[in-house]
């Protein structure tokens, strides 16, 4: 059951860094002499936050077949 708890952990961390990467992107993106690489960046990490954060679900969640 450990390694269960763990991964929700984790599960949570990754979505708080998405929910605060929504903040970061918003007030760049903002910004009318906003650096446009940093903006990249910042969006391509929340994407890959996004697909772990679904990896992880799945791995919790897994498929019923009924």
């Amino acid at each position: 059951m450990g390694n269960r708890d763990e991964m929700l952990r984790q599960l949570a961390e990754l979505r708080s860094e998405h929910r605060d990467l929504d903040g970061l992107i918003a007030r760049v993106g903002g910004d009318t002499g906003a650096d446009q690489l940093l903006l990249q960046r910042l969006k391509k990490r929340k994407l890959m936050l996004r697909d772990e954060i679904s990896q992880l679900e799945s791995e919790l969640l897994p498929d019923i077949i009924a």
